[in-house]
């Protein structure tokens, strides 16, 4: 899935739930898997979380990307309180990097943040896809990018109070250029840079994607 389609949709539906349920609920999230053709399981309650106790839980809002519920709580300090819980599909973010050292990312200007960043090849896990297969097909989408080598580089969450995102991140080598086949919503610019001077745009916070810094650091410490 491509980057832009699923920031654009995960971004508005964001905003449309928190006019549905309120900016007080976005004060502590855990993660469900869930797929667009699942329906939304409920765990069994009373039940623990850590240092809480969820009393009761309810869906108050759904879309293929998008996943939020809000469970009725009994905090550590014993009084009552009310969390949501927003749940992302899971991303992959790939980084490129070429026999040269140079680093291949993508300039797109992103709906959510409203503003054209650099990030690398990102976007969201598709059902019946896994991470490796989701990753290819990204690299190959925006950039026309196959490439022979693929190494793991762990994952990340890029947030861990407020929205749940797990993300996979991946190194890229023995690169092959081809044509890239973005789809009409996507204006994608390929950016190519040395690997040295990624590291210092992440540094100097001209790269805020969150995958893509940690990516690059990665990449960097392990070439």
């Amino acid at each position: 899935m491509p980057i832009l389609v699923y920031r654009r949709v995960e971004l508005a539906g964001a905003s449309r739930l928190g006019l549905a349920v309120g900016a007080s609920c976005f004060k502590m999230l855990r993660f469900v898997p869930f797929t667009a053709r699942q329906p939304f399981m409920i765990e069994p309650t009373p039940r623990r979380h850590g240092p809480w106790t969820i009393r009761e839980t309810r869906q108050v809002y759904r879309d293929p990307w998008v996943a939020v519920h809000r469970d009725e709580v009994t905090r550590p300090d014993g009084l009552p309180g009310s969390y949501c819980v927003v749940n992302l599909k899971h991303g992959v973010c790939v980084v490129a990097v070429d026999e040269q050292r140079r680093i291949h990312l993508t300039e797109e200007f992103h709906y959510g943040v409203g503003r054209v960043t650099l990030e690398a090849v990102s976007g969201g896990i598709e059902e019946g896809d896994d991470s490796d297969a989701t990753a290819r097909r990204e690299l190959a989408e925006e950039l026309g990018i196959t490439a022979a080598t693929w190494t793991s580089l762990g994952n990340v969450d890029p947030f861990t109070s407020n929205v749940v995102s797990p993300t996979r991140l991946y190194l890229a080598t023995g690169l092959s250029f081809g044509e890239a086949s973005t789809e009409g919503t996507e204006v994608i610019r390929h950016v190519v840079m040395p690997l040295a001077e990624a590291v210092e745009a992440v540094l100097e916070s001209r790269i805020t994607h969150a995958p893509t810094c940690v990516a690059i650091l990665k990449a960097e410490r392990l070439l």
